[in-house]
């Protein structure tokens, strides 16, 4: 069981796998701090009416925070590549443990950007005071005009109250405000741990050295762009004969002319070897060698993803 555990703790390395997940991850952050700052200047406004200003206020918070999060699962290519994977092959693959690591990578990536969307709202706290000022109980208020209630409450953050009630304006605004900041720290002090004890368990449970874990990421990068930039040479070529063979010529620029010249392409790749290089990559070694993708191991002839008595298997995720 605890070697089970173990293993199937190893998916926690795909959050922090290599430098470019970091800087992708500070950028989606920045780019939400600006988001949230632009949506408080010209979007968020404050009904400052009874049962109106709770549901404004939470959904100025999470319903923008709920777009981010789907739109970083939409954008995460594991979502996809986890999407061919049980289409082609199902879940065989995978226990229940590796299963839910694997979803709990892809969120975890995903919820930067709307937690970054929380945190900044919180510490600007006008969502957090719209949404709960009628919800101060009068009696906390040091001589509080017992005719007025949650109705003039509800206008503290508008500013529209009586001048006599200006006093507790500040008062309930700065109470308020105190606690909606110090929620946002509390949950910037707790992803900072989460993201820790998750740094800190990734090396724990890591088989590969660091030099091997940092080649591999060079390897994965490298792969990638050099198939991006080979697979769109490829298809302009093939689109090239293609036309020329429905009109009788193609036009061309001068580099698409040597590109034709210089990469002849007979056709295409078939199905069968498309959804050998698509989904889920478990990392694996056959005989002593690692194979570092997918299609490092269809370029090896390696057959399936199940342990194997001349291979030895860990569950990394290639990203």
């Amino acid at each position: 069981m605890a070697a089970l555990i173990a293993e199937n703790f190893r998916f926690l390395s795909l959050f922090f796998k290599s430098k470019d997940v970091m800087i992708f991850n500070g950028l989606v952050a920045l780019g939400t701090v600006g988001s949230e700052e632009l949506f408080s200047v010209f979007a968020f406004n404050c009904p400052c009416s009874p049962a109106r200003n709770y549901i404004y206020g939470l959904a100025a918070i999470g319903v923008p925070a709920l777009a981010l999060f789907l739109i970083g699962v939409i954008w995460n290519n594991h979502t996809w590549n986890v999407v061919a994977e049980c289409h082609k092959r199902g879940t065989k693959n995978f226990s229940t443990a590796a299963t839910f690591l694997l979803f709990g990578s892809i969120m975890g990536r995903a919820a930067v950007a709307p937690v970054t969307w929380s945190v900044i709202s919180l510490l600007r706290g006008e969502a957090y005071i719209c949404a709960l000022s009628e919800f101060v109980r009068p009696s906390s208020l040091e001589k509080f005009p017992a005719d007025y209630g949650a109705e003039v409450l509800a206008r503290f953050p508008c500013k529209d109250v009586p001048a006599n009630l200006t006093k507790y304006r500040d008062d309930v605004t700065r109470r308020l405000r105190y606690e909606s900041q110090l929620f946002g720290w509390l949950l910037i002090g707790i992803v900072a741990v989460l993201v820790f004890l998750t740094k800190c368990l990734k090396h724990c449970c890591s088989p590969l050295s660091y030099r091997q874990e940092s080649y591999w990421g060079q390897y994965r990068s490298n792969e990638d762009k050099l198939f991006r930039r080979t697979a769109e040479v490829h298809s302009r070529i093939l689109a090239a004969k293609n036309v020329k063979q429905f009109f009788g010529f193609v036009a061309l620029d001068k580099e698409e002319k040597e590109l034709v010249q210089e990469f002849p392409v007979e056709g295409v790749q078939p199905s069968p070897q498309w959804n050998a290089i698509t989904g889920v990559y478990i990392y694996r070694e056959n005989k002593g060698f690692p194979l570092y993708s997918r299609l490092h191991k269809w370029a090896k002839g390696v057959e399936g993803n199940g342990p194997s008595p001349e291979g030895h298997e860990m569950l990394f995720l290639a990203s």
